[in-house]
């Protein structure tokens, strides 16, 4: 790996360990997601970066893909298990972190095994190694505190404007005979719940990706798709900076672009029995046989 490459792999990450740990000391009763999320943001572009994705900042039954509304009045309760999950992009080499924590609580046993499956992991992992020995460690640790992994959501492989490709790092045991790249970087998220252990799709979309650029007629609808695709390229964005910046006729527009075949929508994803979700999260940069947790 060039130096400059690496260099710029780890500024992504030290970013990103910046940003987790602001989200997450902001997590009190009575804060506002909005704020949280503008927080991070605005902490980003200072550090020089630009966000791999917008803040998912999701609470207790959802698992991941909320950012905040342009007008989110939403308010954190005392016990709100909020997971804050976020990146940072420097020039396009991404880190990908995320911690949870229980508002307004010393310790919270859901989320104590959830860090305790990613601290195991940081121990062991290294390049190559076969993906299912991960996988079977995190099932492990999570049951091992009486809980479930989610099943259909894990960690992948990190590409230059290329957050999720390659690898998918199950939480749960399995017989894959994938392994690990040996050169480049990977990020690891156990989930946990008290539930089922499975996300469905709810209906809300705030993120989403440029796909392509279609024969679109509107004028408002190609000025934002000049703006994603010039702006974030291929990384995911979110509702309320378009419509920050068009206004909210903007949200329509959205959804007629989405319709084209210009972009994709990610839905807001959700525990599927209703249980409790907790998330932790780092980024590994693989080099010459070594392993640097870039988001430690």
């Amino acid at each position: 790996m060039e130096k400059e490459e690496k260099e710029k792999w780890l500024l992504a990450g030290k970013i990103g360990k910046e940003i987790r740990e602001l989200g997450v000391s902001l997590c009190v009763p009575g804060a506002k997601l909005l704020d949280i999320a503008e927080a991070i943001e605005k902490r980003t572009l200072e550090r020089g970066a630009k966000p791999s994705f917008p803040p998912n900042i999701s609470i207790n039954q959802i698992a991941a893909h909320y950012t905040p509304k342009y007008d989110d009045k939403t308010e954190l309760k005392e016990g709100d298990i909020v997971k804050i999950d976020v990146g940072a992009s420097v020039d396009g080499y991404l880190s990908d972190t995320a911690a949870s924590v229980a508002v307004g609580e010393n310790e919270n046993k859901l989320v104590i095994a959830t860090k305790e499956a990613l601290d195991s992991v940081v121990k062991i992992i290294k390049p190559g190694m076969a993906i299912n020995e991960i996988s079977a460690l995190i099932d492990d640790t999570i049951s091992s505190f009486g809980f479930s992994p989610i099943v259909n959501l894990g960690g992948h492989g990190i590409g230059k404007y290329s957050l999720h490709e390659g690898e998918f790092i199950s939480n749960s045991k399995n017989y894959s005979g994938s392994f690990l790249r040996k050169e480049g970087v990977v990020a690891v998220e156990p989930f946990a719940t008290n539930r089922g252990g499975y996300v469905i799709d709810s209906a809300e979309v705030q993120i989403y990706q440029f796909i392509a650029n279609r024969n679109v007629r509107s004028p408002l609808g190609r000025s934002i798709l000049k703006y994603v695709s010039d702006e974030y390229r291929e990384l995911p964005f979110a509702k309320r900076w378009v419509i920050n910046k068009f206004g909210k006729l903007a949200e329509l527009e959205i959804r007629q672009l989405v319709a084209a075949g210009s972009l994709h929508e990610f839905n807001v994803l959700k525990e599927k029995d209703n249980g409790l979700v907790s998330q932790f999260e780092h980024s590994f940069l693989f080099d010459e046989g070594n392993v640097t947790v870039t988001t430690l």
